[in-house]
């Protein structure tokens, strides 16, 4: 389908892992209600981010994929007729634990999932402890409504996991997100920050002609010190912004988009055309010494 309703859900969370299902199930009925044909969910978003701290107590938030979660989500999505993309905690066996997202399709079946490739490890954001870096390549899922690229979060800022992702032939991606800003730090640095966040996806619609769907989390976690920046926003193939939310509310927003429009882009700024393919080699070495 060449038009879609991109429905985005932008909350916060607690520490209560059922209510926070509960209420991302509240909030994908409310967009389906409002039209949404695909709806994304934030990343990880059971529980409060929780990878501030690295604590052994943290692996019992996760979860086998397929599992519990999808199986709700699934019948949900049958319900309603939708397209859900979930982010999750999966316990892959015993020791290995990925940052993962899963996909349902419009009839409640699970196509698949994503397991995040790019693993950071930063004050605040101690992934690496969790996380084993995904195996399973990139990902475009078909689904009732268009083939569906998912990246999650630090994957955002490698141009290459865009560009593979597109060259899968991906209709829109989509980047499930948990990112924000430490209380104490100064307002022009929030704003450098959240604008580079926002620039290096909207260069990803831009050098691949597609649409870019990115939806945070919001509300303050980690006993007040982080505020989850919200900013959902989604992208056109040009880089021009058909929506954002807000920094500090939650939200449940429908964007429609016509992914015909692609064709139009890259026939007139031929960037895909234009490639350089014999000369790309050196990109798989870590530094060109």
């Amino acid at each position: 389908m060449a038009k879609v309703n991109i429905g985005l859900v932008q909350m916060s969370c607690t520490a209560d892992k059922g209510a926070n299902l509960e209420k991302a199930v509240a909030r994908v009925r409310e967009a389906a209600a409002k039209g949404a044909q695909v709806v994304c969910l934030q990343e990880l978003f059971t529980s409060p981010y929780f990878c501030d701290v690295e604590d052994y107590d943290n692996f019992t938030l996760a979860e086998p994929i397929p599992g519990p979660t999808t199986e709700t989500l699934g019948k949900v999505a049958a319900e309603a007729g939708v397209v859900i993309i979930a982010s999750l905690f999966e316990q892959r066996a015993k020791g290995i634990y990925h940052n993962t997202t899963a996909v349902l399709d419009a009839d409640g079946s699970y196509l698949g999932k994503y397991r995040k490739m790019h693993i950071p490890d930063d004050p605040a954001y101690y992934e690496k402890f969790y996380f084993t870096p995904g195996d399973l390549g990139y990902k475009v899922f078909p689904t009732r409504f268009g083939n569906l690229g998912v990246l999650i979060c630090w994957d955002q800022w490698y141009p290459e996991a865009a560009r593979i992702t597109a060259l899968m032939g991906a209709d829109v991606l989509f980047y499930p997100t948990a990112i924000g800003w430490a209380t104490n730090q100064d307002e022009a640095t929030n704003t450098e920050q959240f604008n580079a966040w926002q620039t290096i996806q909207r260069s990803h619609a831009v050098a691949n002609g597609i649409h870019v769907v990115s939806v945070n989390r919001v509300g303050f976690e980690q006993d007040g010190a982080m505020k989850f920046w919200g900013g959902s926003f989604v992208s056109n193939p040009f880089g021009r912004l058909l929506f954002q939310a807000s920094h500090d509310k939650e939200e449940v927003a429908v964007v429609a988009i016509d992914t015909s429009e692609t064709d139009r882009y890259r026939t007139h700024w031929p960037f895909m055309r234009d490639r350089r393919i014999d000369s790309y080699e050196p990109i798989v070495k870590r530094y060109i010494d």
